[in-house]
């Protein structure tokens, strides 16, 4: 058996299904047809995931400039 892979815009959309629209986990794990395991787990990830890259966008160095 293969495994799936669902594209971030799938599963944001499903982690809206059960945050603002209401339904409950278990029936949009029925409807989307995933388990309500990674579904619950997906909820718990996506806002840790949105907050990760607040910022300005710049980075530093990678590797420390030689001075030369």
């Amino acid at each position: 058996m293969t495994r799936r892979k669902f594209s971030r815009e799938f599963k944001t959309e499903a982690v809206k299904l059960v945050t603002e629209r209401g339904v409950s986990a278990a029936q949009a794990a029925r409807y989307l047809d995933v388990a309500e395991s990674v579904l619950r787990r997906r909820m718990w990830e996506l806002p840790r995931q949105l907050r990760r890259f607040q910022g300005k966008g710049k980075c530093g160095p990678i590797w420390p400039r030689s001075r030369h």
